[in-house]
């Protein structure tokens, strides 16, 4: 059985969670309080960071590629596109996400709040650019829900608590983000302090 070793509110840890629970599969969710983190997890990853897959010998961590190896070990229902070319464009877009959106989680958790009023404003900003998508297909890749769409939810899903107001012309945003909140399993893949981020 995998396990997940996983951070009850890291929105990393939240993004491999949802990709378990859509495959249907068996796994084991090991929560760790990163604030006194454990001999076990710095022998699995000696950087001491969550999340990290253990499946037999295999020792996986960072987001993607956690969630990359499941895809592609249950291809069922497959999130990365088949196409090379559609996978490459996947890929630039989560490095993208990675760069303009997740960098700044940091300082959105900053004690110091002319920080973390630059960092809202940035990923405000950096959100807003993705409204026109939704002009013309439901989902971040086309109609079919994909490895996109589950990269971004943390944060869609955090925006109230990290004080992120969207503005006006974002309503296609916080739609699409309805619909990924809406899915059978979003809400069994959330700890309970990650439901209570939201009202």
């Amino acid at each position: 059985m995998m396990k997940l070793y996983s951070g009850s509110v890291d929105p990393f840890s939240h993004r491999c969670r949802i990709v378990l629970f859509e495959k249907g599969m068996d796994f084991e969710v090991i929560d760790v309080d990163l604030a006194n983190k454990t001999e076990d997890l710095a022998v699995l990853n000696p950087y001491g960071s969550v999340p990290v897959l253990v499946e037999r010998d295999l020792v996986l961590s960072e987001a993607n590629i956690i969630n990359e190896y499941i895809d592609e070990r249950f291809p069922h229902p497959q999130l990365m596109p088949a196409d090379p070319v559609m996978r490459a464009r996947a890929r630039l877009f989560l490095y993208n996400f990675e760069k303009d959106l997740f960098s700044h989680i940091p300082d959105l958790e900053s004690t110091d709040e002319e920080t973390v009023d630059k960092a809202r404003k940035t990923v405000r900003d950096n959100l807003t650019q993705m409204v026109p998508i939704f002009s013309h297909q439901s989902y971040l890749l086309g109609d079919e829900y994909s490895m996109l769409d589950v990269a971004v939810t943390p944060l869609l899903w955090r925006l109230q608590h990290y004080g992120i107001e969207m503005p006006n012309q974002a309503a296609p945003l916080l739609k699409y983000a309805e619909r990924l909140f809406a899915r059978p399993l979003y809400a069994e893949a959330m700890t309970p302090s990650e439901k209570v981020m939201r009202r």
